[in-house]
């Protein structure tokens, strides 16, 4: 068996995160004296929270190193040398759904929204409208890497109807929507489910990794709008009813 070391280079993961924390924590400590002045307590509180953060972050990125980076390419090629190449599109809306269930940035985002709305647009019903979402996207990068369709016969006439669905989408979901296509491409979408496909590109043969295997992140950023914009038209329709009711 295999001996594994999980922390060998976790010293330049840190290096890499400390990097990007330390100008939120300069910036946050100078306006903390310019402007903020939160009590000691408080202020303390929060570096602690940082400091938790930090850590948090450089382990996470260590278990994306060591395990979700190689499982992804071992799933990738033993995916694409299946037999009854199909089963891939079932298997990538699997994925893609299990996945953004396990996205923290999702989870994160899906609060905010339902803090910000009031509980008006719960957390559970944008969290599974994102999992969908993003389900159907790596769903149809499989079908795009086995028929081997250039990306943006999927990009240019998606993009087009996120603009048309603005029509008729509720006001607060569009920037809630755009927002989404961001946080839906985090750290578990980047790191497993990229290196799944671009596994299958490599070990199918025909196609190009570098012309099939990349492509599913703004597959997965678009398909966050479109079903982000899809339940806002719903949710429009919903208060155009309850406005004609109360109208009567």
């Amino acid at each position: 068996m295999k001996n594994i070391q999980v922390f060998t280079g976790f010293s330049s993961t840190m290096l890499e995160v400390g990097l990007a924390f330390v100008p939120l924590a300069v910036c946050f400590v100078f306006f903390q004296y310019w402007t903020l002045k939160l009590s000691r307590a408080r202020f303390a509180n929060m570096l602690k929270g940082m400091a938790l953060a930090f850590i948090g972050l450089a382990l996470f990125l260590q278990g994306v190193k060591v395990g979700f980076l190689p499982a992804g390419e071992v799933m990738g090629e033993s995916l694409g040398t299946l037999p009854h190449i199909w089963i891939l599109i079932p298997i990538g809306f699997i994925i893609g759904l299990s996945t953004t269930l396990a996205e923290p940035s999702v989870h994160t985002l899906n609060i905010e929204v339902e803090s910000a709305s009031g509980g008006y647009i719960p957390r559970k019903v944008m969290l599974y409208t994102l999992g969908l979402g993003v389900g159907t996207s790596v769903a149809a990068s499989m079908a795009r890497i086995i028929l081997g369709i250039p990306l943006w016969y999927f990009l240019v006439p998606g993009y087009l109807l996120a603009f048309i669905l603005t029509r008729w989408c509720s006001r607060p979901f569009i920037p809630i929507a755009f927002d989404s296509g961001s946080v839906a491409t985090g750290p578990m979408t980047v790191t497993f489910v990229l290196a799944i496909t671009l596994g299958i590109s490599a070990a199918m043969p025909g196609r190009d990794p570098l012309l099939e295997g990349f492509g599913l992140i703004a597959m997965v950023a678009m398909s966050s709008i479109l079903a982000v914009l899809v339940l806002g038209v719903f949710y429009g329709k919903k208060e155009q009813e309850v406005k004609r009711e109360l109208d009567r």
